[in-house]
């Protein structure tokens, strides 16, 4: 008898895999490893500590609530041997693929022989104008997805762990330089780190996200929600962050010494204004 285990993207993913009546068990990957803190040796202590203090000091996560949500299940994977096959659930985003680079290498570090280990990653669909993400699959189309899930070889995994070096150093140079189409088993990774680079500073200083959000404050009295939509709109029309509305606010945040809040609106101050005229 197979037994199969399913790492999934997130939640929603779950809840839509549940529905599909497809067999085994699962495990959800909670992490947003775009942002904040790394280290290449995934699941160790040295990385266990910056994900704590990240979550805590930047996103107001309790190490409690960080260990029961993402490392419990994270370490459900370091013997994955009663398993005959494991399928990762990712999608073609930002921060899809870095999590899937991390998820290869933490299982490359752990590697079973006998486990054969496969990927559904989504993203181009014949017929469709955007991209796709597995929230735009049925219970049934799932299915579909899984019969065609694609083989990820030992090479494949290691392969996932060399970029994930390459991500983790940050710099710009060698992401600018090194060939993320090296395999076409990961088809959206170059994309992703295109979309990555424009996360560094540009020649005012500010990247391309916080560029968009002194230029959204700039063109409307926005409430700071009113922000956040936009900038999803815009990430969904024309680029491939996968951020969710959490992250944006981070952003924003980041970003107070460039604007004033009154009555709950937004606006430009003078640095903000030289900012985005430079």
């Amino acid at each position: 008898m197979t037994r199969t285990l399913h790492v999934l993207n997130g939640d929603s993913t779950a809840k839509i895999l549940e529905n599909s009546k497809i067999k085994g068990d699962v495990i959800v990957w909670r992490e947003l490893l775009c942002d904040g803190p790394l280290h290449t040796n995934v699941g160790s202590d040295e990385f266990w500590t910056k994900r704590y203090a990240f979550f805590k000091n930047e996103l107001g996560v309790e190490r409690l609530e960080y260990f029961d949500k993402t490392i419990k299940e994270i370490v459900k994977l370091e013997d994955v041997s009663n398993y005959n096959e494991v399928i990762l659930w990712f999608e073609f985003d930002l921060f899809c693929q870095v999590n899937l680079l991390a998820l290869c290498t933490y299982l490359l570090d752990k590697y079973v022989k006998k486990t054969n280990y496969y990927l559904v990653c989504v993203g181009k669909e014949n017929g469709k104008d955007k991209l796709q993400s597995l929230a735009d699959y049925s219970p049934e189309e799932y299915r579909n997805l899984y019969e065609n899930k694609i083989s990820l070889s030992k090479t494949s995994l290691e392969y996932a762990k060399e970029c994930w070096s390459v991500y983790v150093e940050s710099s710009f140079e060698k992401l600018k330089s090194f060939d993320f189409n090296q395999s076409s088993k990961f088809k959206y990774l170059q994309l992703a780190i295109n979309q990555h680079l424009n996360r560094f500073p540009s020649e005012n200083g500010l990247n391309q996200i916080e560029n968009k959000i002194l230029k959204t404050i700039n063109s409307n009295s926005f409430s700071e929600i009113e922000i956040v939509k936009n900038l999803l709109i815009w990430q969904q029309e024309e680029t491939v962050y996968g951020f969710g509305d959490m992250q944006y606010f981070q952003y924003l945040n980041k970003l107070e010494k460039y604007y004033t809040i009154k009555e709950e609106k937004y606006l430009l101050n003078e640095n903000g204004y030289s900012k985005i005229n430079q």
